[in-house]
């Protein structure tokens, strides 16, 4: 078996609902998935074995959000704010050390 094309793929929920429910566009997603993508980048986290930050579509846990899961562990966050992506960072994805804080 060979070696996972990036060591964690990180996905920020940026789903937006017209029907009034909660969703994580509204709690700011897109915007700290573009913080973590350039923290990732400007720590030289990100390619080939390392990092990818990607957009996702809706993961249907917008009521428990905003969301992050990181693959291949499968691990699901919630964040209220940088301070909190920036711990995932750190721990997660340099450390490999899960943010039990975070974790739904």
């Amino acid at each position: 078996m060979s070696e996972p094309y990036y060591r964690y793929h990180m996905f920020f929920c940026i789903n937006r609902r017209e029907d009034g429910k909660p969703c994580c566009a509204e709690r700011g997603s897109q915007e700290m998935r573009d913080y973590v993508k350039e923290r990732v980048k400007s720590l030289h986290l990100n390619g080939k074995g390392k990092v990818r930050v990607n957009n996702a579509g809706c993961l249907d846990r917008c009521d428990e959000g905003p969301v992050i899961v990181i693959y291949p562990q499968g691990t699901w966050y919630t964040y209220v704010d940088q301070h909190d992506l920036d711990e995932i960072v750190e721990r997660h994805l340099i450390h490999g050390e899960i943010v039990e804080r975070l974790k739904i």
